[in-house]
């Protein structure tokens, strides 16, 4: 075997190091976009509630929408 095949091959544990990476990237990448995602949410949350807050002091009412 070449270096790398014995690389890869981690010493015969391969089919456990292996997902293990693997589910460590996972990880790391779902805690870095999880955090864009919740304040896109909260920004837009945020937005939609001052419009109507400003819609209301303008006298006009606006339809909240429905949580169904």
């Amino acid at each position: 075997m070449n270096a790398l095949q014995v690389f890869f091959a981690m010493g015969g544990y391969a089919r456990y190091v292996w997902p293990a990476y693997a589910v460590f990237f996972i990880v790391l990448i779902a805690d870095s976009i999880a955090p864009r995602l919740r304040r896109r949410r909260e920004l837009r949350q945020l937005r939609a509630r001052m419009a109507r807050q400003e819609a209301r002091s303008a006298g006009c009412i606006l339809p909240t929408p429905s949580s169904t």
